[in-house]
């Protein structure tokens, strides 16, 4: 049986307090860290799809059986001694404190460990919650595709992310107003369940110090320094700072990895930031096709574009200051919390030179390097260019000529290349190639290493969306090949060619493939 199999091995529930109250009805919870609750009974869920690596990294193999499989992760069956729950959280959203937010539509399952490894196991609209506020806790089909696809896609692109185990249609239906226009229709219904070592977020931490719950926040801080920092000791002020300075290196280096992939999260709420460093909630986030550091995904941000692509590694710093406000309560000197934000400013714009200077292919120090970067992102800006394609095929320019004939294929409106614009192409090739004889490898070594920095495949937005109407249909294969096709996204995949294209014209604006919501 499937329940013999998983290391039940929980520390969340049992450690910390619960909400006394079990009655699941939306509510303010105070002095506790999360509400116990049963998800929701789907009327007759099906399997979609599920990870093999995802089932051998939790302690489960192929030969499970699909009925047990499917009745625990859909939320039909309760695993045995456990005690499923929602966890309480708040958060800034938009840049305005929002109160408590909490789990509205995740359920927590149980931590499970396996290989020396501790997992929590957390279906995502399997229900409402105490902290659903005016929503159904439910998922629909359409945004439980774009999680499954997406937060697998990152991990083998290396970035680091939550994962997904299995996508499972619940045989419900669901009303949603997917644009916010006032026609709400009913979708599909569905389930992910999700998978990481902690889905604890800035806000858990936040909504205890606006609370004043001192008490209560040392004990989750103590928590999570306990499992998930050990190294850093005993609870002392001096653990506290140095958790939080390793909470901002692994947040910068989770932004750096978004703006090396062309990853737009779209809504990078405090709620919404892993104190892990893991890309979590993925919701209306959007792969840069154009290279526009001004664009997002998010309906919601059309007007003031906070969580645009140019700005993510300033905001992550914005959310930073959130979570050292936070922590305060319990440090009660500001000058190590100001000095690790002063730090982070810093080592990020390094880690941006040093990510950029890697996709360029360069390894050697030179002082120019800033310049080379900033004027390939002006003129990358002046026409609508492809990003993965132009960095992908950039690595066959050897610095003998022929830049733009090479890089060609990314320009979605090749005519637009000539006069001003062409001339500062003509410019900016000339200085790679002036900088590429400072290098000491070959063309080929540099080939190669900017081949595993550059991604030939990402989860474009308009492929998830075939893959959507696909599966709306009840047809998943083409869920499955996009999937296959993730795992290796530096790979040249010569039988996948069709998928190194640019946007087509059909996607542009159409709704799922340049903007979306928040509506899921």
């Amino acid at each position: 049986m499937l329940i013999l199999k998983l290391n039940i091995k929980d520390t969340f529930s049992k450690e910390l307090p619960a909400d006394p109250v079990f009655k699941n009805a939306r509510r303010q919870v105070t002095k506790a860290c999360f509400s116990y609750l049963t998800p929701k009974k789907p009327s007759n869920p099906s399997l979609i799809h599920k990870s093999p690596e995802m089932m051998d990294a939790i302690g489960l193999d192929e030969s499970v059986a699909t009925q047990d499989f499917l009745n625990i992760f859909s939320g039909a069956e309760i695993l045995p001694n456990t005690k499923p729950y929602a966890m309480c959280y708040g958060g800034h959203q938009f840049g305005n404190w929002a109160g408590q937010l909490g789990d509205g539509r995740a359920i927590n399952l149980a931590e499970v460990e396996h290989n020396g490894k501790q997992w929590a196991l957390q279906l995502k609209g399997a229900g409402e919650t105490p902290y659903s506020r005016t929503a159904d806790g439910l998922a629909v089909l359409r945004s439980s595709i774009r999680e499954y696809l997406c937060s697998e896609a990152m991990f083998h692109l290396g970035v680091p992310t939550t994962r997904a185990l299995s996508l499972v249609l619940s045989g419900d239906t669901v009303l949603r107003d997917m644009m916010y226009d006032g026609n709400p229709d009913y979708e599909k219904g569905a389930i992910v369940c999700r998978v990481a070592p902690s889905f604890l977020r800035f806000g858990n931490y936040e909504l205890l110090a606006a609370r004043q719950d001192v008490e209560t926040l040392k004990t989750l801080v103590d928590y999570t320094i306990k499992h998930y920092f050990s190294h850093l000791g005993a609870p002392s002020k001096e653990a506290y700072v140095s958790f939080f300075k390793e909470v901002a290196v692994k947040s910068m280096e989770m932004v750096i990895h978004w703006q090396r992939v062309g990853f737009v999260h779209g809504v990078m709420n405090t709620d919404n930031m892993s104190i892990l460093g893991l890309t979590i909630d993925y919701g209306p986030y959007g792969w840069l096709e154009d290279y526009d550091f001004g664009w997002t995904p998010n309906t919601t941000d059309r007007a003031n574009r906070r969580y645009r692509y140019g700005t993510q590694p300033q905001i992550v710093l914005w959310n930073l200051l959130k979570l050292a406000n936070a922590l305060y309560p319990l440090i009660e000197e500001a000058e190590p919390l100001q000095k690790i934000l002063a730090e982070y400013q810093e080592d990020v714009e390094n880690g941006y030179l040093a990510m950029m200077k890697s996709k360029l292919g360069l390894v050697e120090v030179d002082s120019n390097d800033g310049l080379l970067i900033e004027t390939l992102e002006a003129v990358l800006q002046r026409s609508e260019t492809d990003m993965a394609i132009f960095f992908r095929t950039l690595s066959k320019f050897d610095s003998t000529g022929g830049g733009l004939e090479m890089v060609a294929d990314a320009f979605y409106k090749p005519d637009e290349i000539q006069g001003e614009i062409q001339k500062d192409w003509m410019a900016w090739f000339s200085m790679y190639a002036a900088r590429l004889k400072l290098e000491t490898q070959s063309n080929d070594q540099r080939a190669k290493t900017m081949n595993t920095i550059n991604p030939k495949y990402v989860l474009r937005n308009y492929m998830a969306q075939l893959a959507i109407d696909d599966a709306d249909k009840g047809d998943y294969k083409l869920l499955d090949e996009l999937f296959q096709l993730l795992k290796k996204p530096y790979g040249e995949q010569p039988h996948n060619e069709k998928w190194f294209a640019k946007r087509p014209d059909w996607a542009r604006n159409k709704v799922g493939c340049s903007m979306l919501s928040c509506s899921s």
